[in-house]
């Protein structure tokens, strides 16, 4: 199972969450979160990066051409839209993008459901929250395209390995501080998730 990583505002911590093994790097432009990295501050973490590690920029309520300017500036590989959108609106988005869909109901996990889309719990605010979904709610139900996100923990992610989620995504449950990372945490996450 593939990790992201989500929330990074530091060299150090991208460096050891992909020494770790993480697939993804999530970088969170949106200034009102207390993870925010402006995109200048991301570019300059980009630029030391390995090849081969996807560099995921989160946006909320943004327009497709700012998102793609972001993109651009910070050299993010794809563009994470955490706010309510329409097919309509990401095919206007240049770079490659990932909706988010904020899950109140069993229904909701089905939104996109012919896209990669990333699946997270409802909460008023936008992202890192904590809160976890209802597991049963993927109970037969094709999660190849879904990354699962929400409450997520290096003590609670093997509970998820058994719908065949396509990754997981991490943010809160791998710190130290708001915005900081426990490299502990971060490697024991990325460990659990993917062991047989």
């Amino acid at each position: 199972m593939r990790v992201k990583i989500c929330g990074i505002t530091n060299l150090k911590d991208a460096l050891e969450a992909i020494k770790s093994g993480a697939d993804a790097l999530g970088f969170v432009f949106y200034p009102k979160s207390p993870r925010y990295i402006s995109p200048e501050a991301a570019a300059d973490i980009v630029k030391v990066l390995p090849p081969f590690v996807e560099r995921v920029g989160l946006f909320v309520e943004e327009k497709p051409e700012q998102i793609d300017k972001v993109c651009r500036e910070s050299g993010m590989s794809l563009a994470q839209i955490h706010f309510d959108v329409d097919a309509h609106f990401l095919d206007l988005i240049k770079t490659k993008s990932l909706p988010v869909v904020r899950a109140r109901s069993v229904e909701d996990i089905r939104k996109f459901g012919d896209r990669y889309r990333l699946v997270d719990a409802y909460c008023e605010a936008y992202g890192g929250s904590g809160k976890r979904l209802n597991l049963e709610w993927f109970e037969g139900v094709d999660c190849s395209k879904i990354i699962l996100a929400g409450g997520l923990t290096p003590e609670n992610v093997e509970e998820v390995k058994s719908y065949g989620f396509y990754a997981v995504d991490v943010s809160s449950g791998t710190e130290a501080g708001k915005g900081i990372k426990d490299p502990e945490k971060v490697e024991k996450f990325i460990t659990h998730a993917k062991s047989l």
